[in-house]
Order: structure tokens, then sequence, then C-alpha cells
């Protein structure tokens, strides 16, 4: 334990920082571009907070909690909580709600910042503490405020800076309180080690209430002067971004992140062709011999240009929070990076361990940092130094239980210290699994193996009936269930080979949601057993609703802290409520998405996230994940200002034929004689179908006069056959239908029956606009239309709802509307069913609906339509 109050301060240490004043403190890549503060700006706001936090009433040692995605405003808070002698309590921005409401109790702040889009789900404070949101927050101080501390007692070294809740991932989670003494000993510990110098640009791509970010990546580098750069969100896309533009010459991540980064280059350079994969890694092969025999880094010349566009300045990554499996650690040293890596735990502020750039080990856990005492003790590591706290906060654990009798920390861990000092971690000594014959047993040994099997996304050992046994998440989703269960049959006996007799897996449960794990990607294990123990009742493993985002994978979690990702998760949560919706969930084919549905989805990212996406990132989606990806990439810069993206595209539809390419507007040519002379024998064989097949009965008639919309209650592929029926040749010559290109585009043959039919395709592969834009054009141009509203089959008696690209046509294009109630084709052509069977079809055509009866409003629009539809199809009941 350590009960020294020598030293400096967190405050002291930033404000000793020499010859920092103007260079930049903090980057930070926001929706409206980069905002830069220097170390001048950032002391003084954090200062002028500080005194605000004394004009309320806080005293040193009062809790401060912060809930909030990382950001400028949170570093000033943090700031300017320490600079006032309080406590600093980040809260992860994702914490379930039963875990915040005990976070909230057991730390009793006397005040709380978080965002405004969290507030609605923070539980209520026994403590009646305000609440403060970050967004309404004016941090700025004038030009001319005083950037020198104010005059009040400074906190001393011995003072708790901050109270960090471990993730708890063996119950709720447990205040650790760090004092400034803890936390700047590890930082200058780790500047001793020259990790990082004042002219350095490090990336911080991890959230700020975890110990090892906010230490390593906040406190090290403000204390060494250096620019700490912000992605815009913790996600792929953002981390790129960042790292590109903001030339970044330090990464810091955990395992998962540098996995994901290495599986993309793989994708990347190695593509799907085998001899392609071959030859990256025999390149990354070469490149790793080389530098490890010669300490040649030939991966940063033979790599230079797929680096230069994705870290054209990096020169260190520097792993933490988990060991990092030492294969990845090679292939990225093989890319030309320079790897370095810590171990320590959020009682040791956090690090004790470090493998230093150009001397790491990275089988190892690296030896200890300067002060830092290590030995081991019946196979566990112990600890001791002023970087170890003193205790759990409320006692939640026993010091005794924390510390052993001569006041080194129980850190749980197993490893042993070879003869150069270098410490071999074996894995949590309580995640040891012990078998019915008496062996002990490290599951994350057999984990790293199974996970490096192509056909295992994720694995999670345990034991069952005393043997072992793993829960496995597949990596192909979309396979039918006996040809996933082989793969993974053949991974399991694959990965044998690596691994002893015994370590040998006995019951395997497969598992469609990701494994239980921490925002760092730590495994919660006994979340895992009971997982297993669902996944082998009688009761469904898995529910028909969307995927709670509490149990989605760290990285998918990251991916919703983007606001328009966010905002597109809702509302498909919304719209597939009593479907199972997870972010591997395949739109078309799990989902159902046709086309009418791509264009609804479409214009809902325009009406409700504010953005769009184009042909190209439509047709590079296929499971909600890669929605989710493509929304954080879209620009919504393209768009029209703020406020008026649900008005747009009805305005761009004025001109509908300006949205459309040459390939487009040919569709909508008048037939030459050979496609006139195919039509007709085409509508005379519709005309012989009926005959032979059905019975038709026609009420009411169509309108003298166009263009009209005609809006066809849809049951059956029947239907298109036989409206035909009802229409005479001259009303069908200038009519267009609309049709889905999976069914009528599918081939050379169907695609040339649609264009002599007519048939404007609707891709489920393209933006929403251009479906609408060749259906304005075609009413724009004089034609009649037949738009199936319902945007696909349906399956009772009812009408479904209305697909809203109807809406924004008409609002476009106002035309009178035609609704047709067609019923008995599901008798004659029931799904399925190739070869149509006898029947009675009853086509009823009702009265027309004018502009003036409608109106302007898209959804307006839509309602009418809809209600219209309804009173046809009631008359039949």
């Amino acid at each position: 334990m350590n009960g020294n109050a020598e030293g400096l301060t967190i405050p002291a240490l930033i404000r000793a920082t020499p010859g920092t004043a103007q260079q930049p403190a903090v980057i930070a890549y926001t929706a409206t571009g980069p905002v830069s503060v220097d170390y001048d700006r950032l002391l003084a706001m954090a200062e002028a907070h500080a005194r605000t936090l004394g004009d309320a009433g806080l005293g040193r040692g009062d809790r401060v909690l912060i809930q909030a995605p990382n950001s400028i405003e949170w570093i000033v808070i943090a700031l300017a909580t320490l600079i006032h002698g309080a406590v600093l309590v980040p809260v992860d921005a994702q914490m379930s709600y039963d875990d915040l409401a005990h976070v909230i109790t057991d730390a009793d702040p006397a005040r709380i910042y978080i965002t405004r889009a969290l507030r609605p789900a923070l539980p209520d404070s026994p403590t009646a503490a305000p609440i403060i949101e970050l967004d309404s927050l004016d941090l700025t101080v004038p030009d001319d405020a005083p950037t020198a501390p104010a005059p009040r007692d400074e906190p001393a070294a011995g003072d708790i800076a901050t109270l960090f809740y471990t993730s708890g991932t063996t119950g709720p989670p447990k205040g650790v309180p760090l004092t400034h003494a803890n936390l700047v000993s590890n930082v200058r510990a780790l500047l001793e080690a020259r990790i990082a110098g004042s002219a350095d640009r490090v990336l911080l791509p991890l959230p700020l209430h975890h110990v090892y970010p906010f230490s390593v990546g906040l406190l090290t580098v403000l204390g060494v002067g250096a620019t700490l750069i912000l992605p815009r969100s913790l996600v792929g896309p953002r981390i790129a971004e960042a790292l590109r533009a903001g030339r970044a010459t330090i990464l810091l991540g955990v395992p998962r992140l540098y996995e994901a980064l290495w599986s993309r280059l793989e994708e990347r350079l190695g593509g799907r062709r085998p001899w392609r994969q071959r030859l990256f890694h025999a390149a990354v092969g070469l490149s790793k011999g080389l530098q490890s025999r010669l300490g040649w880094p030939v991966g940063r010349w033979l790599f230079r240009p797929v680096m230069k566009r994705l870290a054209p300045a990096l020169r260190l990554a520097v792993n933490g929070g988990a060991a990092l499996d030492p294969v990845i650690a090679r292939r990225l040293q093989g890319l030309g990076w320079t790897l370095a890596s810590g171990y320590g735990l959020t009682e040791t502020a956090p690090i004790l361990t470090l493998n230093a750039p150009g001397e790491a080990r990275l089988e190892t856990a690296g030896r200890p940092l300067p002060g830092v005492s290590l030995r081991i003790v019946d196979g566990e590591v112990r600890a001791r130094g002023p970087n170890v706290f003193a205790g759990y906060w409320h006692g939640a654990v026993s010091n005794a239980e924390s510390f052993d009798a001569e006041g080194w920390f129980r850190t749980g861990d197993g490893g042993r210290i070879d003869s150069d000092g270098y410490l071999h971690l074996s894995g949590r000594l309580s995640s040891t699994l012990v078998l019915a014959g008496g062996e002990n047993i490290d599951p994350e040994r057999i984990e790293r193996v199974l996970n490096a099997q192509p056909a295992i996304r994720e694995a999670g050992v345990l034991t069952h009936d005393g043997r072992l046994a793993a829960v496995i998440v597949a990596a192909d989703t979309d396979d039918r269930e006996e040809t996933r269960q082989a793969r993974i049959d053949a991974a399991l006996r694959a990965a044998r080979t690596d691994l002893p007799v015994h370590h040998a897996i006995g019951e395997v449960r497969l598992s469609a949601d990701p494994l239980p794990r921490t925002r760092l990607g730590k495994l919660r294990r006994p979340h895992l057993a009971r997982l297993f123990e669902r996944l082998g009742g009688d009761q469904p493993a898995t529910r028909q609703a969307p995927i709670d985002t509490e149990a989605m994978a760290p990285e998918d979690q990251a991916l919703l802290g983007d606001e328009a990702a966010l905002a597109t998760w809702r509302y498909l949560a919304g719209r597939f409520a009593n479907r199972r919706l997870t972010p591997d969930s395949r739109l078309h084919q799990d989902l159902g998405l046709d086309s009418l549905g791509w264009m609804d989805l479409g214009l809902a990212l325009r009406d409700q996230v504010g953005i769009e996406l184009d042909d190209a990132a439509i047709g590079r989606v296929e499971t909600v994940r890669d929605l989710l990806q493509e929304v954080i990439q879209a620009d919504p810069a393209a768009l029209a200002a703020e406020g008026q993206a649900p008005t747009t595209l009805t305005k761009q539809l004025a001109d509908p034929e300006a949205l459309l390419d040459e390939s487009s507007t040919r569709l909508l040519t008048p037939r030459g004689p050979l496609r006139y002379a195919t039509a007709r024998l085409a509508l005379g064989a519709c005309r012989q179908l009926n005959r032979r097949f059905a019975r038709i009965e026609v009420e009411g008639a169509w309108p003298q006069d166009g263009p009209f919309l005609i809006t066809p209650r849809h049951v059956s592929a029947y239907d298109p056959i036989a409206l035909t029926e009802s229409l005479t040749r001259r009303q069908m010559e200038p009519l267009f239908w609309a049709g889905w290109t999976g069914l009528l585009f599918s081939s050379a043959l169907r695609r040339t029956f649609s264009h002599v039919a007519r048939i404007l395709p609707i891709d489920p592969g393209a933006a929403p606009q251009r479906s609408l834009a060749l259906a304005a054009a075609a009413l724009q141009r004089g034609h009649s239309l037949v738009w199936f509203p319902e945007g696909q089959r349906g399956t009772d008696e009812a009408l479904q709802p209305l697909r809203p690209g109807i809406g924004l046509l008409l609002a476009a294009h106002p035309v009178p509307v035609v609704p047709v109630w067609i019923e008995g084709t599901e008798t004659v052509l029931p799904v399925g069913q190739l070869i149509p069977s006898h029947g009675v079809i009853r086509i009823r055509i009702g009265e027309p609906l004018h502009p003036e009866q409608y109106g302007s409003d898209s959804r307006a629009i839509v309602e009418s339509v809809s209600e219209a539809l309804t009173a046809l199809g009631e008359q039949s009941q």
C-alpha cells in the first residue's frame, strides 16, 4: 500500500510542462471539423471552471461524476475537478442502468455532468446532485482571462484524485480511488521510458472513463507537452480519418482494435483471392524475419504505399488493457510498425510493467516500471509501488483480501518472472479452470487458438460437468445451421493440433449473439456461464426482438457512439421490433428488406438521420453493421441545410431527369417496331393465361385521360397479369410499371422482357432517389404508372402499411391516383407456386383521388391513398 503524499499533483505536473503554451494540447474531430485548443487556452478554461465549482459550494474531496463520450469539454471538466481538489468519477457512457444506479449511490456525487442524449437514461440520484448537460455548457473564456491559478487550497499529492469503477466482470462495479501521487508516479515513470515526446501527436481511440486511456492517453500526453488527438467517434472509419488527417505519430489501442486493424489490412491487401493472400503473407513473413534477425524495418518500405493512406506519420503503436496476441503483434511489426505494450490494473494507476519501444519482448508483459516492485507468491503476481492504490472505496473488498501481510497488492494474475526481469503472465487465477482430473487450464490460451480459426469469430471457454466446454460465435452467419456446425467441427479439429490433449473441448454451444465483454474487450466469465446454460435450456436462447445494446460486442457498441449510427439503429429497432435484429442481421435475407423497403430506409435516413447514402455505398451494404459503418462515413454536408432534409428530395424530383444517367433515361424512350410487336405478343400471352386459369370480374372504370398513378393492392405475383385484363391495348400502350430488379431483371431474358413490357427497375442496390426519379420522369412525360404502394406482397386480408415513396412522388408530381383492390390472385398463384390454379379474381377500380383531395404533404398523401384502398377493401366484406 502507498500512503506517500510527497511529489507533484496532477495540475502541478501539467503546469510544469515546459515550452508548450501555444502548442495544440488537444485536437478533436467533430461533425463540423477539427477543433484545436492550445495549452494556454486549455488551462485557462479549466481554471475558469474550477472557480465555477468553488462558487457552487463544492469542497475538496467532493465527487464530480461525468458520463459522456470523449471531447474537449470532458477534458476541461476533468482538469477543473482536479485543480479544485475534488474527485473525478468518470463513468462509461454505455454503462447499464443497474450499474449506473449502483455507482451513483456508491459515489454520492455532488455534481453530475452528462450529455443531452444520455440524460433520459440517467437513474434518479438519491443525493439530488445538480445535473449539468455538457452540450449546453459554455466553457469559453475571454482572451484576457487570467491563466494563473486562482488563490485556493491546492490539493495535496496524497488526496484522492479519481474514483474509477471497475468494469464489473464478476459483479457490481467496485470503486477504485487513486491519489494524485498514484497517477503522477505512473506518468513520470512512463516519461522516463520516453514513450512520447513533445513533438508527438497521440491518437486516443479509447474512452477516457478507463484508467489506461486517462492516465497513459491524457495525463502522460499533457505531462510531456505532446498533442492529443480525439477521433470524432470510437469506430473504425473515424479512427482511420484521425490517423490520416491528424498525422498521428502514436496510436494507443487495445487488442481488439489491433486485431480489427490487421483483419482490415489483410482483407484489403490480400483480398479474397488465394494467390494474393499467399503473396501478402509471404511478404509479411519476409519482413518479420529480416526485422527479427537484422533489425531492419523492411515493412516500412515494403508496405509504404498502403501505410501512407492509412497512417502516414505513425511510428509507434501502444497496446494496453489486455495482452495482445504475439502473432498479431509480430504481423504488425512486419508491416513496419514499432510496438510497445504495458500491463497493469485499475488499482495500479495503471501500469506495472512495460515492453518499451525497441526492446519489447511481445510474448511477455515487459519489465517493471521504475519504482515498481513485483514478486511471485504461490504463482500469483504481487505488486508494490507508489502507483498502487490504498484500498477499495467503501471497503468493497477488504484490505485483508486485497493485500498480503507485508502490504503487497494481490493482482489476481498468475505469472512468473524470467532471468532478464520480464514478466510472463498465465491468465487470471480466478479464471483458471479445474477439470475433474485435477488439471488446471488457462482458458485464454485455448480461446486464442480457437479465435485464430477462420470459421470462428470468437470463443469463450468454461467447464461443464467437469469437462471443458465452449460458447462459440461462428464467423459465417449466412450459412445453414448444418453447414455452420460442420465448419465449427472442422475448426475444433484443426485447433486440437495446437493444444495439449487434455485441452480438448467437449460440449460446444453456438451463440447467435456476441459473447459478453467489457468495453475494453475482456470476457465477462460469469455472464459466459449463464449464456452457456441458457443456450442449452428448453427456452430459446434468443428472443425475437432487437438485441440489447449492452449485449453487443464492444466494437459494435462503439459504432453507436456516433449520433448518426445511433439514430439509424433506433430507427431499425423500431421498424423491426418483433424481429431478431443484431449488427450481423442481413438486411435482405434476415429482415426481408426488399427494393421498396430499401427506398423506405433511404428516405428514413434522410428524414431522421440527415444523411444520404449514394449508390456505391448501398451496394456495399449487406448487414446492419455495414449500414452503420456507411452511415458514419456519409457526408451530411451533401444534403441541404439542417432541417431541410425531408423536403429536399421532393424539390429534386421536380426535375427528375437531372437525377438520371443516360442508361436510365433510355428506359423511358418510345418502343421501336420490334419492341412494339413483342409487347403485343406478351400482352396476348397474358390474356391467354387469364382465359385459361382465371375468371376475372372488373368493377369500375379507368379514367379517360392520363397521366395517372395506379396503386393496386399486392397479394400475388399474378396481380400484374390479372390487371392487364382490365386495360385496353390503347390504355396499355403509354403505361409503365414499377418492378423489383431482383425478380424482373435478374437474367438477360427477364431484362429483355421487362424492357419490352415497360417495367421500370426498382433496384435494392441503388439509392432511393433513382427509383423515384424514374417514376417521376415517367409521369412528367405524360405516362401513367402502376405502382404497388405496399412494396411487397401481403400475407393476410389486411392492407399493409404503405411505403413513403408514393407520398414523395405525388408531392413532386401531383396526378390523379386510382386505387385498385385485387382479391383472388393469392388463390390462383400462391407464394411459392409456379403454375397457376383455377380461380376467380375480382378487380375493383376506385374513384380517382385528385391532388386537391390529397394535398402536398407527403405523409398526408400516404394516409389518403391508404384510406382510399382500405375503403375499397371494405366494400367486398
